[in-house]
């Protein structure tokens, strides 16, 4: 368990290298990080308990018991925690995403990152494709379209005009 654990958290750091533009706060990886010192804490609690087992102490099977404890409540915790935050977090992530989707010109990085995140997770917009027509990108552009990398990648000949929604 814990060298899965260890695997997500740090999957989870590299991958968010891909995404930084659109985390600017530089906590967004502690989730990750605080994956990594669970895995190593497993790691070692699970060490207290089979050597506890094996010499079948009482005060080392007592010992890894209040860990066993301490974690499920900071278990529950987290869960908790999680629930009441997460609309938070869903607004805060999202006024990021608004914040870079504006400063899109389609050639500076923020715009590599836009076009890489939509082609990947298959959608356009922060929320759908409507979410362009408010940018200044949209705007300048003057033909009522959103960029290629919100095109559908079955189709063909894709223009990204706004009357072809089906193709988006």
């Amino acid at each position: 368990a814990a060298a899965g654990l260890s695997y997500v958290g740090a999957y989870v750091i590299n991958t968010y290298k891909s995404y930084d533009n659109f985390l600017h706060d530089k906590y967004a990886p502690l989730p990750a990080a605080i994956i990594i010192c669970v895995a190593v804490v497993m790691f070692v609690i699970g060490l207290i308990g089979c050597c506890a087992t094996f010499r079948e102490s009482r005060i080392g099977l007592g010992l890894f018991l209040a860990i066993i404890l301490v974690i499920f409540i900071a278990e529950v915790s987290a869960f908790v925690l999680g629930f009441v935050y997460r609309e938070k977090v869903k607004t805060d992530v999202q006024s990021t995403m608004h914040s870079v989707f504006e400063k899109y010109d389609g050639q500076n990085p923020e715009s590599t990152v836009v076009d890489y995140l939509q082609e990947q997770l298959h959608c356009c917009g922060v929320k759908n494709y409507s979410d362009w027509t408010t940018t200044q990108w949209f705007n300048s552009t003057g033909n009522s379209s959103v960029p290629l990398s919100c095109c559908r990648q079955d189709t063909k000949n894709c223009t990204g005009r706004l009357d072809q929604p089906q193709q988006l």
